[in-house]
C-alpha cells in the first residue's frame, strides 16, 4: 500500500485551517497544521489558506516566515497550493481601500476590487477551466465551486515567450467581470474559490492535487 502524501496546512493566523485539514484528510492526505519551518519545508505539499484582508495576510505570513518557506519550496520544485487570499498574495500587489500592499510577486499583476453589482461574490459559481488542466481533471464543465471574496486578479499578466517553458494554465470565472479563478504553474497551484467548501467537486480537485505530490 502506497504511503499517504504528507501535506502541511500552513498556520499563519489567517486561514480556515481546520476545514482545510478535514478536506485534505478526506482526500487521502496525511495532514498537519503547523507553522514550523522544517515541517513545512519537508512536507510533500504545502497548502496556504487565506481569509481576510490582503495586507493583514501578508503581515501574518511574513511574521511566520511564510514568504521564505514558499520561495524556497518553489525554488526546489516542491508543490505549494494557495486558496482564496492565499492565492491573491501570490501576485505582485494587492489594493484594498486605496492602500497598496506588496505581495509575494510569484506572478505579476494586481489584486483589486471586483466590479460587480453585488459584492462580495459569495456563493456557487462555475469555472471556465484551462485546456489540459490537471487540477480540474475528471470534473464536469458545469461543476460549481464556492467563492467568498470582494477582490480578485482580473487580468493575467505573465507571458511565457520561451517555447521550452510550459505556460501556466489559467482558469477563469465571472462575477460582474471575468477574474482568475485558478492557476497551475509548475509546482505552484492556486484557487480563488474554496475547494474545502465545494462539496464533491472540491474533494475531487484536492485529490487531483494530492495525486501530483
Amino acid at each position: 500500500m502506497t504511503a499517504s502524501k504528507k501535506v502541511v496546512v500552513f498556520d499563519y493566523g489567517f486561514g480556515n485551517v481546520r476545514s482545510a485539514e478535514r478536506a485534505l484528510a478526506r482526500a487521502g492526505a496525511d495532514v498537519e497544521i503547523t507553522r514550523d519551518y522544517d515541517r513545512a519545508m519537508n512536507a510533500d505539499g504545502l497548502l496556504v489558506p487565506g481569509v481576510g484582508a490582503f495586507a493583514a495576510c501578508m503581515r501574518g505570513l511574513r511574521e511566520a516566515r511564510g514568504e521564505w518557506i514558499i520561495d524556497r519550496r518553489l525554488s526546489g520544485g516542491r508543490p505549494v497550493m494557495g486558496i482564496c487570499v492565499g492565492m491573491q498574495i501570490l501576485f505582485a500587489r494587492g489594493i484594498e481601500h486605496g492602500v497598496e500592499t506588496d505581495g509575494l510577486d510569484e506572478w505579476p499583476g494586481t489584486v483589486g476590487p471586483l466590479k460587480a453589482d453585488v459584492v462580495p461574490h459569495m456563493g456557487w459559481n462555475t469555472v471556465d477551466t484551462a485546456e489540459g488542466t490537471r487540477l480540474f481533471a475528471g470534473l464536469d464543465a458545469d461543476a460549481r465551486y464556492y467563492f467568498v471574496h470582494s477582490y480578485a486578479a482580473r487580468e493575467w499578466e505573465l507571458e511565457v515567450g520561451n517555447p521550452h517553458i510550459t505556460a501556466p494554465k489559467v482558469s477563469w470565472a465571472t462575477h460582474g467581470e471575468p477574474f482568475v479563478a485558478a492557476v497551475e504553474n509548475g509546482p505552484l497551484w492556486a484557487t480563488q474559490f474554496h475547494p474545502e467548501k465545494s462539496g464533491d467537486a472540491g474533494a475531487q480537485l484536492l485529490s487531483n492535487w494530492i495525486e501530483t505530490l
